[in-house]
């Protein structure tokens, strides 16, 4: 009898491209890599390996300060964990209304978390002290659920980028009230890149106390971080993480993807890239008579309004999401590996749409 060696099969065209998602991409090769060098052998579970510890010292030098990091599964357990640490059970968030707290994690915060959200509309997902202040107060008022933290989205669910003054200026305001700031930090890469200062002017320096820290969006297979900018401020990570089912036991694979990720400013390199395409991508249709570009491209996304019928018929060859059905506005993504090529097709394709 011989033995057989296990062939994997591949499922899908990979040639096919996608403007949907950053999630729709694969795995960075490097990223792959480490996950293969982290394989052999035998490691201490539940974060006690030695890819984890040495995480924790490379956030540091990121954020210049002694941090405490928590790796978790997911973005929206990340939020919800690192939202539970700043408040207690009475609390409440105050956040923009396009906030991914507020709209895609399936009422996670309030559900799980305990918390009430209290969301404010913005014209461009960006919160600003006076934007704040529509929920901020009714301190001490026992009939209504305390605002006592902010979360803010870097970037925005409208692609857009806060400035290092701009967070700066919601953090201090935040803590004259008694508040604590999150930054859900799922494109915080692309913010970096498109800003191009370190991370720690619009973090730790600028008063955010917790971070939920992405990495699947930009080129891990799964995994994000919470980060405990202000460890003071951040109690019972270390319980809440387990609570919310976040635990990994095999935590050194989660580690050693952000560490690759962080090495030689990978992270910095692939969310520039994608923040590249999206502009050439916005800079190409933007020329096209009847594509009307909605908000700033300040990261890797672009947000758009067609005419009637032609997002329907772009999404028989490149699938991409609606973002506001009734407006005909869409939204399109770039991310770590597309391709100059990529763009060049998508925008052929919207212009043969478009030409009489």
């Amino acid at each position: 009898m011989t033995d057989t060696v296990f062939t994997p099969a591949r499922l899908h065209d990979a040639t096919v491209r996608s403007f949907a998602s950053d999630n729709y991409s694969g795995v960075h090769p490097e990223v792959l890599a480490a996950l293969v060098a982290a394989n052999d052998g035998h490691q201490v579970a539940y974060g006690e390996d030695v890819y984890t510890a040495r995480l924790h010292q490379v956030m540091a030098e990121l954020f210049g300060k002694k941090v405490d990091v928590f790796p978790v599964f997911n973005g929206t357990g990340a939020n919800v964990t690192a939202l539970q640490s700043l408040l207690p059970r009475w609390g409440a968030v105050v956040c923009a209304a396009t906030a991914h707290i507020n709209c895609d994690e399936n009422g996670a915060p309030e559900r799980v978390g305990g918390m009430k959200l209290l969301a404010v509309p913005t014209d461009n997902g960006k919160l600003t002290p006076e934007l704040i202040d529509k929920e901020a107060w009714g301190f001490g008022d026992e009939h209504r659920a305390q605002p006592l933290a902010v979360s803010i989205t870097q970037t925005t669910e409208l692609g857009t980028c806060y400035t290092p003054a701009e967070v700066r200026a919601i953090c201090e305001h935040a803590h004259s009230l008694g508040m604590k700031v999150h930054m859900d930090g799922a494109r915080l890469a692309n913010a970096a890149a498109f800003l191009n200062v370190p991370v720690r002017e619009f973090t730790s320096d600028a008063g955010v106390d917790v971070l939920s820290f992405g990495g699947t969006k930009n080129g891990m297979m799964y995994g994000e971080a919470v980060v405990a900018l202000n460890p003071s401020s951040a109690d019972g990570l270390i319980y809440l993480r387990k609570m919310n089912m976040q635990l990994s036991s095999k935590m050194r694979f989660i580690s050693a993807q952000f560490l690759a990720l962080l090495s030689d400013d990978l992270w910095l390199k692939s969310a520039g890239h994608a923040n590249a395409m999206a502009a050439k991508l916005r800079a190409a249709v933007q020329t096209i008579p009847g594509v009307k570009p909605t908000q700033a491209t300040e990261s890797n996304g672009v947000f758009a309004v067609l005419p009637d019928g032609v997002a329907e018929r772009l999404r028989e060859s490149f699938r991409f999401y609606d973002w506001n059905a009734a407006a005909q506005e869409v939204r399109w993504m770039c991310s770590f590996d597309t391709s100059a090529a990529d763009i060049d097709a998508f925008v052929a394709a919207i212009r043969t749409e478009l030409t009489p």
